[in-house]
């Protein structure tokens, strides 16, 4: 009827005509709905308004440049343990994971080592605990064990005189088994070669602070290459030789001085004796790169050669600290002042707005720092 009308009444057909806009939208319409397949997929009813943006960042049209992977170093998080240490190694994972690892976007990787093999049970368990890859490696026998041309009765020797002052692990092949490694094998595991920076955690030690930076990627931006928490003096019964085998290595080896080296920290006198400190090397954030380097492959070797890791007790801390004070640049020496730590019976503790910052839920009255056999003010006087 509405056509008939339209044909026959020009009155009726000029009342009943649609506006000149509405044919413009009439036109919009059409062209959104059926210029193209592309167009259609664009288009989408309220309840799929997600679609519809999915659809566009998928459309090269929308596309918009992708941003970069988070920045991550080339590093990994090292632990020394042995299957009965199982719960002690899962406490000290969860420290590390709680406050720093697990909130990264990419957490980083762990690697653990062992004389013998790990046990499922341990395996398992540790893999419940990380929030990132972990691997479990072998530790070779000749980078472990005592080797054959030691002198099996002198050993015995100085284990009993060590026993007779009341050192402790006096008495111990494996502890010096340990410190041996530490000293001058971990860095040559297989599963390291890899990584170029590694923080050692060992079991049973506790992380006190979140860290909202880090650490690895500060190292590698500040041109560092040794980190610590704790110092302290070491046992003089347990490295009598040690120095004066020092001594005759820098004479031998002047070029592997550095010009700016951290020699105050371990000598009051220039060199001609050793003060005993040490950084605590059961918190170590370093470069793998320093221990491969020529000076200190030199050095451990020579230090390896005296037998003294068993005639007497010499430990990693001294070992690797002479060796970072000696061959770096003392600004390539960092004190992680707000890294919250323990490892039994001494602590860091942050203070003041470290403290805060870090959330840290240590007491800043127990703190090592000044107390006891410290040598953080003799650190302090290297700068001075």
């Amino acid at each position: 009827m509405h056509l008939i009308l339209q044909s026959a009444s020009e009155t009726y057909r000029d009342s009943t005509k649609f506006p000149e806009w509405v044919d413009q939208v009439s036109d919009t319409y059409q062209d959104l709905y059926f210029s193209s397949p592309s167009s259609q997929c664009h288009v989408s009813s309220p309840k799929s308004t997600t679609n519809s943006t999915l659809s566009q960042t998928e459309d090269p049209k929308f596309s918009s440049p992708q941003s970069p992977p988070p920045r991550k170093a080339n590093a990994t998080l090292i632990m020394l343990a042995r299957n009965k240490e199982i719960y002690q190694a899962i406490s000290s994972v969860k420290h590390m994971e709680d406050r720093f690892n697990r909130a990264l976007p990419s957490p980083y990787p762990w690697i653990f080592l062992n004389e013998e093999p790990f046990t499922e049970e341990f395996k398992e368990r540790i893999r419940d605990v990380v929030s990132g890859e972990v691997e479990f490696g072998l530790i070779p026998k000749e980078h472990w064990f005592q080797p054959e041309d030691i002198d099996e009765k002198r050993a015995y020797r100085g284990r009993w005189e060590l026993i007779m002052k009341g050192i402790i692990y006096a008495d111990s092949v494996s502890y010096r088994n340990m410190c041996r490694f530490n000293s001058g094998f971990f860095y040559r595991h297989e599963l390291l070669q890899k990584y170029k920076w590694y923080w050692r955690v060992e079991p049973n030690v506790k992380f006190f602070c979140d860290l909202d930076y880090d650490p690895f990627l500060f190292m590698e931006d500040n041109k560092k290459e040794y980190g610590f928490t704790i110092t302290m003096e070491e046992f003089e019964p347990t490295i009598r030789s040690l120095w004066p085998t020092v001594k005759q290595f820098m004479a031998d080896h002047p070029e592997y001085i550095a010009p700016d080296n951290a020699m105050k920290f371990i000598s009051h006198n220039n060199g001609d004796t050793y003060n005993l400190c040490h950084f605590w090397s059961n918190f170590e954030i370093a470069s793998l790169d320093f221990y491969r380097s020529e000076a200190y492959t030199s050095y451990f070797k020579t230090l390896d050669e005296t037998g003294n890791f068993y005639y007497e007790r010499w430990g990693d801390a001294p070992v690797h600290s002479i060796a970072a004070s000696l061959f770096l640049n003392k600004s390539q020496i960092h004190f992680f002042s707000d890294v919250g730590y323990r490892h039994e019976p001494f602590q860091h503790c942050p203070q003041g707005v470290e403290n805060e910052r870090g959330k840290c839920s240590c007491d800043p009255d127990d703190n090592y720092d000044y107390t006891g056999a410290s040598c953080l003010s003799r650190w302090e006087d290297v700068f001075r």
